[in-house]
């Protein structure tokens, strides 16, 4: 039976009377679909982005698949990539025909490393797709070697929208990025997403995918898709960005109080952070060694206990994605990739979000200190 002495959520969207107000002008307006709120959001999202560029989609996914589409990523093409992250990394990569090429991932960001990215790319591969999981920015220091290559780079940046490295932002580190507004991430939409680039020709091609690929109206120039995000939820993205500054600080403030009252756990790794870097923390997520823990509490078990005293928690991600079967018939197996598998088994998230306050993150840390036998 669950001990509801403090209920902790794991996510909790900030949606107020702000959002309910520009939702109802919109429907007031009778322009629901792709319209004026649609370019007022483009146009403001660009600035904070770093980019020249902005174009709305409607999620996160459909920003992926037109980036690999305006890079010209298609039949047999290999677009290396991560194992350890969210399906839309990887699922448009199989829309273009082409071949996600996965290569295992830094014991201490979850990212992949470009350097280990350049390695693994051969006379197939068409591009990258680096992922800012959890909102650390990937390292930016190996992209150039991969642009000398003639390597096309996709930065998913759908976890990391206001997060920056070694001053650049999220999103400006590739040629084209991938942003998602889905309902729990740091910036929302309900659904939505965002690609962007300083690219004018990437841009153009993006803005054709997203509307059946049409170039004018009813002229049918390539193949593309319904990508196109309403005026209703791009209404509700422009509140959202004018909040975002202060909601990323809010996670890194809560993040900082977990780093510093989870020091010392035994069997606790509490997430890396490289200098210079600015954290969106998307996800606060920690590894639990059963090896290491007091009382040889696994994550499994650590999670049952903090479940029972009130504290959501979510495991990103349970299973890295070549051991499922949509890409395990590409040839992968398990122990392909040690690093994204041992995660994978280690990995715990814990509540982040703005809305937290003191007593409930200090319940999170008693709740834990409980679960894995420390003093």
């Amino acid at each position: 039976m669950i001990n509801a002495e403090l209920f902790v959520p794991l996510v909790s969207p900030c949606v107020g009377d702000d959002e309910i107000a520009a939702v109802t002008a919109v429907l007031r307006s009778g322009q629901l679909a792709q319209g004026p709120e649609v370019a007022a959001f483009e146009a403001e999202f660009a600035p904070v982005a770093g980019c020249s560029d902005a174009v709305a989609m409607n999620s996160g996914t459909a920003a992926n698949h037109a980036a690999l589409e305006a890079m010209d990523v298609g039949d047999g093409d290999e677009v290396v990539t991560t194992p350890f992250t969210f399906a839309a990394t990887s699922t448009p990569i199989l829309q273009q025909r082409a071949v996600p090429r996965f290569v295992d991932i830094d014991p201490r960001t979850f990212n992949l490393d470009p350097a280990a990215a350049l390695g693994a790319c051969g006379p197939r591969t068409k591009a990258v797709a680096l992922v800012d999981l959890f909102g650390l920015p990937i390292d930016p220091s190996g992209v150039p070697d991969l642009r000398a290559r003639n390597i096309r780079v996709l930065e998913d940046a759908c976890q990391a929208v206001g997060a920056a490295r070694a001053g650049i932002r999220a999103g400006t580190i590739g040629e084209v990025a991938a942003f998602s507004f889905y309902a729990t991430k740091n910036l929302t939409t309900g659904e939505g997403g965002m690609l962007t680039t300083s690219d004018p020709a990437i841009a153009a091609r993006a803005r054709r995918f997203r509307h059946h690929g049409q170039g004018q109206q009813y002229e049918y120039v390539s193949l593309g898709y319904n990508y196109r995000m309403t005026d209703v939820a791009a209404a509700i993205g422009r509140v959202q960005l004018r909040r975002l500054v202060d909601g990323n600080a809010s996670r890194r403030a809560n993040a900082a109080f977990y780093d510093r009252e989870l020091e010392g756990f035994a069997g606790l790794t509490t997430p890396y952070v490289p200098a210079g870097t600015s954290h969106a923390y998307h996800q606060y997520s920690i590894l639990i060694d059963s090896r290491a823990t007091p009382n040889g509490a696994d994550r499994d078990a650590v999670r049952a206990t903090l479940g029972e005293r009130g504290v959501a928690t979510g495991i990103y991600y349970p299973r890295p994605l070549h051991l499922h079967p949509l890409f395990a018939r590409l040839g992968y197996g398990p122990g392909d990739f040690p690093v994204a598998e041992r995660t994978a088994k280690m990995i715990l998230a814990l509540p982040i979000h703005p809305q937290l306050e003191r007593k409930q993150l200090e319940h999170v840390v008693a709740c834990l200190r409980r679960a894995v036998g420390a003093n």
